[in-house]
């Protein structure tokens, strides 16, 4: 039976003080979902027999047949503690890696978390994830470690073993914890380092230099886990039971007359009891006496166990009469030990207390959210926060003190938006009768029947359709409202019909409110993550106070109404009229508005929150189509729906046209297509193979060739491959030298480039992977003020990561070959702003990308600026889809050695560029030099041939001929030099990585390696967990072979291993894909036709062939029949 009813929810809401937001997180399997169960036994909501079994949490079908949680969904539960009643929300999360996002968006709206650790496994990869991601978003951790009866009924330890391994895990975790603290703390003495170097530069005398890190002042006393502490709880949820020190603290005080105190700080450590003199000492372990921990605590646990499992019944009996406890006769009879086991521990350790007492005494409410995160989540992309203008600084209060009264600024978070049926909307549902109602449908009833009686008597054939009537009134609970005693129940059941037929599928935001009073129908701004408070406060007047509808628009920002507020209680919903501060939350009808999560606010003054920090990257790509092309409007529209339920698939339409999803990884692709076609787009739809993705690179010529023999020494014999290769690779009218440089004429013969391409160090490639917003942001910047915009002043703080940024280049770019490179760097690609570099050397046009506006360049080159958009447009092509398969480039710099332009083609680009400056519509304040200058050029310009006067007259692009537009040359022309200066160079294909981790017992490991090397996987490294037989393996695994993996693991260690893959980076295929023999030796190791499988050459030719582009392959070999020895007698 339910124990609170919504009203005690309500009222509990208002009481911010009292409430907790909390996330249970753990790696997949240590039993999230079941501690969750105990805890919501606790309200009533399940039986406390089904806790553990029902896994309430988990709704999805699929969640239910693979045992995994997939979504994390919240519950509100209530605690009394005393006289203090305490509302917890409760989110449920997943575990397995494919589903890391939804542990982002649960961790966002939470101030604290439950970290659930298995007590065999210990601390997992997962575990080392989820704990990240709660640093990351400042919020505080409590520990449970689970699972303690595996430790008793499976490895059998004994209770001193098991105090010692439970110490191990203890020491992992805070060993993990601290590295996280030393590293923000080291960060923080970084940047005051930075701050101090600014102010003392002026200063001169001497200098001490402080050798510190800052460790020994930083405050870490609340950071580890430990039982004394209060913030660690020994678990079995299964089992039903669970404590914390004090419980037995509180139990043995009165026993033996220590202290409470005193055995607070003393059960857990090397303490022991001395029973004649009542007194505490330090344990020597060489004496071999027990640890208070063993002797008070686990030896009861475990005597219990004892008895229950050897069924002893007297033991038993006498167990639970000591503890006060009463079992009933089903249980006592129960053959099953668990059953057993479950009734006593739950009364005599009930886990809920004991998890939910430290959540309310260690965990804060949402009063005490500290200033860092608050300043933390309103600073977007490189601002700090004393950058943001005085208006938005002023919300930090509001945040603090969460004020529920009607000034305070309501500002809600949506982290995600999830699906549900719209027939499991609170208003949707039949609402039971009252006894009025009942009464009035009873006589309506007796007439009807009175009705037909007399109707039978007088006309037979009338009474089947009067049946029908009746029998259709009856059954519709609420058909007979709209003939006029009700209106309003008419008003509530007709409202949702019209949404019905559309969608059966309503979204709903799973949001918090962090300030002020969320009510339903209130108008409230929605904010994109775009959007920037400083915009609107340019536009808008201060103190405005016009309605939300007569405001001038701004981008990235909407207004909607607050349509529905629920109440969220796991598989149900409970409909509110209004929503104190500090809660979390449901609200209907924002589908329109927001995609994934978003910011909604009512003063315009709020910046978007951060966005969230997702641990998985999207990289398994599919493209889908429907089995029947009449229903592509349905797949469209479903794909759209899918894209807004999930917070981190992604959904591309590329240029062939094709459907692509993209996401996690197998699981999630698995989950992403069953809600396709069942819930958002309900067709049949086809499912290509994965899309794996590669790069394309160049690496430095090889010192030796495929037998190891030093290239050179050895006698050439295939010259004909050679020749062939190269013959095939460059056409006539490229002039190759012999360095590599590549030289190539626009078809106008007008323009002249040099290109060469120049393979960039591996530790370049990762700062410019690792940079790409900050690269973003600086090409922001730059074209912001190119418009003549001046709208993003460039803070101090980015210009510090730009310098930084650029010193980190110039660090790794040394040497003679790479003088001056990064101050000539002319542009990053593809997309402006990827891992490629295009450096300009050329004499009579200087461009960089730090420069920052053009408006500070000379006038001979500003001249230049358009056709320097065209080279860097063909720069950008030719990284986008490079010779090989059209794929990316990656760790490539493009240096244009020579640009020479013809006289008449600087003639038009000046022109062009005086036109520009005497059109009225851009009135500079240069408009009448700019227009002197015109003129002269005009009178110049006559000695050059005549179609560019007519050209430039029009308007148009003023070098044009028969081959269109000369800046449209210039694109091809650029873009065709870049591909020739890769394939003189040696190419190879770069494979996406995943890092897997895998748990597996010792008896499977050599099943497990020859997964892993017949999957082109690399060991990195293997090694033992203390006090169990597992082992954990680290490996690499080419994306491109990880399909089917997982299926494979477990079924050849029949269960008993299972990987965990993450994308991790890009690695270099060594083998060349255009590899042919040449030398003697090859020919003698790997004979004439070299058909040992070519593992680049088989990826680029299956991405080929996907993308419908040639490929070199023999179809038949020899096409003679086959003939055998035993045939030929």
């Amino acid at each position: 039976m339910v124990l609170n009813g919504v009203d005690k929810m309500i009222q509990l809401q208002k009481n911010t003080a009292n409430i907790r937001n909390i996330c249970v997180l753990a790696h997949v399997d240590h039993g999230k979902t079941t501690l969750a169960d105990c805890l919501i036994s606790s309200n009533g909501i399940i039986s406390t027999r089904l806790a553990g079994k029902l896994r309430y949490m988990d709704s999805r079908e699929d969640e239910q047949v693979r045992g995994i949680t997939m979504k994390s969904s919240a519950i509100s539960l209530h605690y009394a503690e005393g006289n203090e009643e305490y509302l917890i929300n409760l989110i449920d999360s997943p575990g397995h890696v494919d589903f890391s996002s939804e542990v982002s968006t649960a961790v966002r709206i939470c101030d604290g978390c439950i970290i659930v650790v298995d007590a065999v496994e210990g601390v997992c990869p997962q575990t080392q994830a989820v704990l990240r991601q709660a640093w990351l978003e400042n919020i505080r951790p409590v520990l449970v470690i689970n699972k303690i009866d595996r430790l008793i009924v499976e490895l059998k330890f004994s209770p001193q073993e098991a105090y010692s391994h439970l110490k191990n895990i203890l020491e992992q975790i805070n060993a993990l914890t601290g590295t996280l603290f030393t590293s923000k703390v080291l960060e923080e003495r970084a940047e005051r380092e930075t701050e101090s170097q600014v102010k003392t530069h002026s200063e001169q005398g001497d200098q001490v230099y402080d050798w510190s890190a800052g460790l020994e002042d930083a405050d870490d006393s609340q950071l580890y886990f430990s039982p004394e502490q209060g913030n660690v709880v020994f678990t079995s949820a299964i089992d039903g039971w669970g404590f914390g020190i004090e419980h037995f603290a509180r139990i043995y005080s009165q026993k033996i007359g220590i202290k409470k105190e005193v055995l607070l700080k003393t059960l857990w450590g090397d303490y022991y009891i001395n029973m004649k003199a009542k007194k505490i000492m330090k344990v020597d372990q060489a004496k071999g006496k027990k640890p208070l921990f063993v002797q008070l605590i686990l030896e009861n646990i475990w005597s219990l166990y004892d008895a229950v499992l050897k069924k002893d019944k007297e033991k038993i009996d006498k167990i639970v009469t000591s503890l006060g406890l009463k079992i009933g006769a089903r249980e006592a009879r129960h053959s099953d030990p668990k059953v057993q086991i479950n009734a006593i521990c739950s009364q005599w350790l009930p886990i809920s207390h004991a998890v939910l007492a430290m959540v309310c005494q260690k965990l804060p409410s949402p009063l005490d959210m500290t200033s860092e995160r608050v300043e933390k989540l309103l600073c977007t992309g490189s601002q700090t926060f004393e950058s943001l203008p005085l208006e938005t600084q002023a919300l930090k209060a509001a945040f603090m003190k969460c004020g529920s009264e009607d000034t305070a600024p309501v500002i809600i978070f949506v982290s995600k938006m999830f699906a549900v049926d719209a027939k499991a909307l609170p208003q949707n549902k039949p609402r039971p009768l009252t006894q009025e109602e009942m009464a009035q449908r009873r006589e309506r009833a007796r007439q009807r029947h009175a009705e037909k009686l007399a109707g039978a008597q007088g006309q037979a054939p009338q009474a089947p359709t009067q049946d029908g009537v009746m029998k259709q009134d009856e059954t519709s609970p609420q058909g007979d409202e709209p003939k006029g005693d009700e209106p309003d129940v008419a008003s509530v059941s007709s409202r949702p019909v019209p949404q019905e037929e559309s969608s059966p599928e309503a979204f709903i935001a799973f949001a918090r409110v962090f300030s002020g009073r969320a009510r339903r129908g209130q108008k409230i701004f929605v904010l994109g993550p775009k959007y920037s408070p400083v915009e609107f406060l340019h536009r808008v007047p201060l103190g405005f106070s016009a309605p939300l509808e007569d405001l001038p628009p701004v981008p990235h920002m909407a207004c909607c109404t607050l349509e529905n507020l629920y109440l969220l209680m796991g598989r149900e919903l409970e409909d509110l009229e209004e929503v104190p501060p500090g809660n979390v939350l449901g609200i209907g009808g924002l589908q329109d508005f927001v995609l994934k999560s978003a910011t909604l606010c009512s003063l315009p003054s709020c910046p978007p929150f951060i966005p969230l920090n997702f641990e998985a990257t999207p990289i398994v790509r599919v493209a889908v189509e429907p089995k029947h092309p009449s229903e592509m409007p349905q797949l469209v529209k479903g794909m759209k729906l899918l894209n807004q339920a999930d917070p981190c698939v992604q959904i591309l339409i590329q240029e062939t046209g094709e459907h692509v999803l993209v996401t996690a990884g197998e699981v999630h692709l698995q989950r992403c297509l069953d809600d396709l076609r069942e819930r958002f787009a309900k067709i049949h739809i086809s499912v290509s193979e994965p899309i794996i993705p590669f790069r394309e690179t160049i690496t430095k010529p090889p010192k030796v060739d495929m037998v190891n023999e030093e290239i050179g020494r050895q006698q050439k014999v295939a010259v004909i491959h050679q020749t062939k290769e190269e013959q095939s690779k460059i056409p006539e009218g490229v002039h190759v030298d012999s360095d590599g440089l590549i030289t190539l004429t626009t078809p106008n013969k007008l323009a002249t480039l040099s290109v060469r391409a120049v393979p960039l160090p591996e530790e370049v490639t990762q700062i410019l992977e690792e940079n790409s917003d900050l690269i973003r942001s600086m090409e922001l910047l730059t074209s912001s003020l190119n418009e003549g915009r001046n709208t993003q002043a460039i803070h101090q703080k980015t210009q510090e990561k730009i310098w930084e940024f650029k010193g980190k280049l110039e660090q790794h770019l040394i040497g003679r070959k790479w003088r001056n490179t990064v101050d000539q760097i002319w542009s990053f690609g593809p997309r402006k702003c990827g891992p490629n570099i295009l450096v300009s050397r050329s004499e009579d046009f200087q461009n960089s990308v730090w420069s920052g506006p053009a408006g500070r360049e000379s006038k001979e080159a500003s001249r230049f600026r358009d056709f320097g958009n065209s080279i860097v447009s063909g720069f950008q092509l030719a990284t986008l889809s490079g010779p090989m398969c059209e794929e990316p480039l990656m760790g490539v710099c493009f240096v244009l050695e020579k640009w020479e332009l013809n006289k008449c083609a600087e003639q038009g680009a000046s022109d062009r560029h005086n036109q520009e400056q005497c059109d009225p519509a851009g009135e500079g304040q240069e408009e009448g030099k700019a227009c002197q200058s015109g003129d002269e050029n005009h009178e110049r310009q006559d000695g050059c041939s005549k179609p560019f006067e007519d050209t430039s007259a029009k308007g148009d692009s003023p070098v044009t001929d028969c081959y269109g537009p000369f800046s449209g040359q210039l694109i091809a022309t650029m873009k065709e030099a870049c591909r020739y200066a890769l394939q003189v160079k040696p190419q190879r294909l770069m494979a996406a990585m995943y890092t897997c981790d895998i748990m597996a017992t010792s008896d499977v490991l050599g099943r497990v390696y020859a997964v892993l090397s017949k999957r082109e996987g690399r060991v990195l490294q293997e090694e033992m967990k203390e006090g169990t037989d597992m082992f954990i393996i680290k490996a690499v695994l080419p994306v491109a072979e990880s399909f089917g993996f997982a299926d494979e693991i477990r079924k050849r260690t029949s269960g008993l291993a299972s990987p965990q893959l993450v994308f991790s980076h890009w690695e270099v295929i060594p083998s060349d894909p255009f590899w042919v023999p040449t030398t003697e030796e090859e020919y003698l190791h790997f004979g004439e036709k070299a058909d040992s499988e070519n593992q680049a050459r088989k990826y680029m030719n299956a991405v080929r062939k996907r993308k419908g582009l040639y490929v070199e392959e023999k179809i038949v070999e020899h096409a003679e029949k086959q003939r055998t020895l035993s045939k030929n007698k």
